[in-house]
């Protein structure tokens, strides 16, 4: 026979917002000491009054424990329940010393003030004018949020994604899901099609729905141009791709395009099925080019045997032959591609033309796609760089970028660094904003993965053989030294690397076959070896890239450890548990997607500095530059002691430790481990297996990404 149970909550020890699992401590009624009760609630705060239903079982591990078939939770009426309550971080403002002068002021009539007359509150000494508008709105947000946590919770969607949903479509949020539950996928980060999915089953959408069909089409091809990088999919592609997503008859999906096509949300060219924005961004992209490529070079008349002898003299340096025909070829080039691996000489290159095209008069603007690669371009030319969201002047509030055709940028020459992170929407409104009397010259290694985003823009600009290229292949003297210049060579040549002598070197192959000896190693390593050996910071400067994110030597894996290791919990309120993750100061971590109001892109990473739990803030330095996070905004994070090896393109650390385990067999392609050994700076160390190893720098075949640059480029010329 189920037995119940009342009283307060004293205490929640954990609670997974996304599933409502929950560990609580209750002052129950008739007991002495606090129990455990274990259970599921969509909302669980300190204070409140609690009723359960279930059975007392006696938990190895943990004692005598009530567990839960069902709990309700109501607002407390004990003083010190309110106190408990408020003091809990539920409302923005009132944190436990706040709570209590807050009680102690009104009593048991402290949330009646509050929800009807928190003008009130200003007879508390120490809350002012703003801190009551800010408990006021928090709590208005709170009640608002209760009632769509009693839907959501009861189809599935916990408290954190119930928050971002409020926030997003506000009072009318409930009829909102209700009236179309896929909308879900399309405006709230983190809420995947699968989700809205089973939401609108069971808010009793029929599985042949044409709206079903037609928000999977969207999906996949949303989902392919995020995670794979195409730009479109082939009909037979898409068509196979909904059907086994979603069990329905692959018959529907023609009519779902049909119906998608209609409203000018995709677009079929040439068998090949885009959405609309990548399908314009291609398009755009090819136009704009040509254009470039039409003019005059702005410095046709320059004498380039002088500048060159000039340069040479003024850097005091000799240029190789190559480096001597890719500045001739910039001579006479509108628009040129530099590439090359390491150690070849592209900033070299790079600093001479800068050099010549200042020396000429020419206005000189200098971009790269992230933080990092801007600041280390302007570290290397010493000349001021940009992120191109910044060149471009993006507007948070307009929505979109100030500088475009009717708005064009004010220079003679743009050079754009680490190219081949840039995706086709990057590059089209990159291109849109130069005028066409401007050179423009394409800097990155092409040898290196594609970017995060849709398309191959660098590889598709030189196989398109309508952009001039100048490919640097010799590997200069003072670049021999380094090993690790000379491991990166060895695998893009389809080589295995070898290791540097012991304690004589910058590049080490540490062979570990177990997958839990390899993060052994790797936890030895960032703790006490390379601090100790090389004097680096464990947190600041030893980067791990891995080439997956699950499996036991993924990014969380790895994460959880390292977290564990290198900053365990220190008590007070210095850490946040939201979305499976624990943020805690001086964390690492990695934004994970583009945030144009808050100036942070997929990619960055950054310092957990502040964890505000009456405001509800995390506060993350980046650079130097310090954003804030709400509570609802943290799986935009995650934890960065390790990040795959996407991620870490356009940057470089001082230190990278990279596992290459058969685990990744998937993953294992030379073009990802030529990028992992190209991002550390000092210090790059495989552990792993040699067979891994062997895998990865012979598996030379890249993955195809759908799209039609190349032959637009073709043709447009």
């Amino acid at each position: 026979m189920p037995e119940t149970l009342r009283g307060l909550i004293e205490r929640v020890v954990f609670h997974n917002l996304d599933t409502g699992y929950c560990v609580l401590r209750v002052q129950a009624a008739g007991r002495a000491e606090p129990a455990t009760v274990v259970g599921q609630l969509p909302q669980a705060v300190a204070g409140e009054q609690i009723d359960g239903v279930g059975d007392w079982v006696d938990n190895k591990n943990f004692g005598p424990q009530f567990k839960a078939t069902n709990l309700v939770t109501a607002p407390p009426h004990t003083l010190d329940g309110i106190a408990r309550y408020l003091g809990s971080g539920l409302v923005k403002g009132i944190g436990p010393k706040y709570a209590q002068k807050i009680v102690d002021a009104f009593g048991d009539k402290t949330l009646d003030i509050i929800d009807a007359a928190p003008a009130s509150l200003r007879d508390v000494k120490g809350i002012g004018p703003k801190r009551i508008e800010t408990i006021r709105a928090s709590w208005q947000e709170q009640k608002h949020v209760h009632r769509i946590l009693a839907f959501l919770a009861s189809h599935g969607i916990g408290t954190s994604r119930a928050v971002k949903i409020y926030k997003t479509y506000g009072d009318t949020a409930i009829d909102q899901v209700r009236a179309n539950p896929y909308r879900l996928s399309d405006d709230i980060w983190g809420i995947g099609f699968r989700t809205a999915d089973d939401l609108a089953m069971k808010l009793g959408l029929p599985a042949d729905a044409p709206q079903r069909a037609d928000a999977a089409t969207r999906h996949v091809l949303k989902d392919a141009s995020g995670s794979a990088g195409h730009v479109a999919l082939p009909l037979e592609v898409l068509i196979e791709a909904v059907a086994k997503l979603t069990g329905m008859d692959s018959d529907a999906v023609p009519a779902a395009i049909e119906r998608l096509k209609v409203r000018g949300e995709i677009v079929d060219d040439v068998s090949l099925i885009y959405l609309t924005k990548l399908h314009a961004a291609e398009v755009s992209i090819a136009e704009r080019l040509k254009v470039l490529l039409a003019g005059p070079q702005p410095l046709a008349s320059l004498e380039i045997d002088t500048a060159l002898a000039w340069v040479e003299a003024r850097m005091t340096i000799t240029l190789a032959a190559s480096q001597k025909r890719a500045v001739r070829l910039w001579a006479s080039s509108k628009v040129l591609v530099l590439t090359g691996g390491p150690g070849t000489g592209k900033t070299t290159i790079v600093k001479a033309i800068l050099d010549i095209a200042v020396a000429k008069s020419m206005k000189v603007l200098l971009a790269a796609p992230t933080g990092r690669a801007a600041k280390r371009l302007s570290e290397s030319t010493g000349r001021e760089a940009k992120t191109i969201h910044r060149l471009l002047e993006y507007d948070p509030k307009a929505g979109g970028f100030q500088r475009h055709a009717e708005h064009p940028l004010e220079l003679d020459l743009l050079v754009v660094d680490e190219t081949s992170m840039v995706d086709v929407v990057l590059m089209q409104a990159l291109l849109n904003a130069l005028p066409p009397a401007s050179a423009v010259l394409f800097v990155g290694d092409v040898d290196q993965l594609p970017s995060v985003g849709p398309g191959s823009v660098l590889r598709d600009f030189i196989d398109s053989g309508v952009v001039p290229v100048a490919r640097l292949t010799e590997v200069h003297r003072q670049a021999e030294a380094s090993y690790i210049v000379r491991a990166a060579h060895a695998v893009n040549s389809g080589v295995e690397p070898i290791s540097a002598p012991a304690g004589q070197g910058d590049f080490y192959v540490v062979e570990a076959d177990e997958p839990a000896t390899v993060l052994d190693r790797i936890v030895q390593m960032v703790k006490e070896r390379i601090p100790a050996k090389f004097g680096l910071d464990p947190l600041k400067d030893v980067q791990i890239l891995t080439p997956m994110n699950r499996t036991d030597l993924g990014v969380s894996a790895i994460n959880e450890l390292l977290q564990k290791t290198l900053n365990p919990p220190r008590g007070g309120h210095e850490e946040i548990h939201r979305f499976g993750t624990t943020y805690r100061v001086n964390d690492k971590v990695l934004q994970t997607r583009n945030n144009y109001p808050r100036e942070v892109f997929n990619g960055d990473i950054g310092r957990v500095a502040k964890v505000d739990a009456i405001e509800q803030i995390v506060a993350v330095e980046f650079d130097g530059r310090s954003v804030d996070y709400e509570f609802a905004d943290l799986d935009e994070l995650n934890l960065a002691y390790a990040v795959t090896v996407h991620k870490s393109q356009g940057s470089e650390y001082p230190a990278v430790i990279v596992p290459v385990h058969t685990q990744h067999f998937v993953m294992l392609q030379r073009n990802l481990l030529y990028t992992a050994i190209t991002r550390g700076r000092k210090l790059v160390v495989l552990v792993g297996s040699k067979k891994a190893i062997g895998i990865a720098v012979n598996r030379a075949e890249t993955t195809q990404r759908f799209g039609q640059l190349k032959e637009r480029l073709k043709r447009a010329v």
